[in-house]
């Protein structure tokens, strides 16, 4: 049983030493634990850290690409190295790294494929009401969504099994987060939270800069993978809402056309009520297709399942121990047969 421990570092050269010092060698029930950086476009001492520390597999990006993407490629690469469980972490080490046999512990024990640290966030002092609110609330819907019982959907703090990290997909550029909680929940991969430490403050999060911008780039990335992956529900709740409101528009125009004995023709509200119906119409319309389409997204989920398999299969055995470098300069995670040691 071999686990890959992942970060994913932007100008982490102050934060990523202490990160690494905490990280297990070994762990009981696991025969071999290695450490995976993502370096992501870092201009600092990032690299330079990592390498000093021993770390054993290094995924090196040019240009910063953005959290989603260095978290999809560290995933990817781990795969190529063998992990059978992968676990991911923050760079500003503030995670409890003596959870992590916490965090795989339901996967050891085969009851989850996928599991969420959750943090006690009502404890945590450097977070704001407001902030707190949030996150009760971005979890609340990310459970509703994914029909998981998640109690922290932010969190990164989080391990995965190689089948687990086969099937999941990010397509949202922002993060990551989100986004696998709904899709693994839709998948019927076994989710499931633990209870997790913290540590102290490092610095400021680079994710949240705004309340505002983050609130409304997770909406769009929750309201996107809502309507990929379940396209007929999504569109038939929203498109129920104007057509309701045009139906009632409808009676209304009704209503007081005859009680007007005709005097009055009440165009505009008749205008409206068909503009809003026909809308209403047109969303369950596009449910349906989105529905057709789902069908065939499944059978290329299942298609890109079975060809990542193959090109795993046909990959060299990974070597252990050996620190590796991967660059890439595109959007997609380096192979291992493009790495310079």
């Amino acid at each position: 049983m071999k686990l890959i421990i992942q970060i994913p570092c932007y100008n982490e050269e102050q934060h990523l030493g202490q990160t690494l010092a905490a990280l297990p060698r070994s762990l009981i029930g696991i025969d071999c634990v290695e450490w995976l950086v993502i370096n992501d476009g870092s201009r600092d001492g990032t690299l330079e850290v990592a390498k000093r520390f021993g770390v054993d597999h290094i995924v090196d990006f040019p240009t910063n690409m953005g959290l989603a993407h260095a978290f999809k490629a560290g995933i990817a690469r781990a795969v190529e190295e063998g992990a059978d469980i992968i676990v991911n972490t923050d760079a500003d080490n503030q995670y409890d790294a003596r959870d992590i046999p916490l965090l795989i512990k339901p996967i050891l024990k085969r009851e989850a494929e996928f599991v969420i640290g959750a943090r006690p966030i009502a404890e945590i002092e450097h977070f704001s009401a407001t902030k707190k609110l949030l996150q009760r609330f971005g979890s609340g819907v990310v459970r509703l969504i994914s029909g998981t019982e998640v109690r922290d959907a932010p969190s990164g703090f989080r391990a995965l099994t190689r089948e687990a990290a086969l099937r999941i997909n990010i397509f949202d550029g922002f993060t990551y987060t989100l986004e696998s909680i709904i899709q693994a929940g839709l998948q019927n991969i076994r989710v499931v939270s633990v209870p997790i430490r913290v540590n102290g403050e490092t610095r400021p999060s680079r994710l949240i800069r705004s309340v505002f911008r983050y609130v409304v780039r997770s909406a769009i990335s929750t309201i996107r993978t809502m309507v990929i992956y379940r396209p007929g529900k999504t569109l038939f709740v929203v498109g129920a809402i104007p057509l309701l409101v045009g139906v009632f528009l409808s009676v209304r125009w009704l209503i007081l056309f005859y009680g007007d004995s005709g005097e009055r023709a009440h165009v505009p509200s008749l205008v409206f009520a068909a503009v809003l119906a026909t809308a209403g119409f047109l969303l369950w319309l596009c449910g349906v297709i989105g529905e057709m389409l789902k069908i065939n997204r499944m059978l290329l989920e299942d298609t890109q399942y079975h060809l990542r398999r193959q090109r795993l299969a046909q990959l060299p055995p990974p070597h252990s121990g050996d620190s590796q470098v991967a660059e890439s300069n595109d959007s997609r995670a380096a192979p291992r047969d493009a790495q310079a040691a």
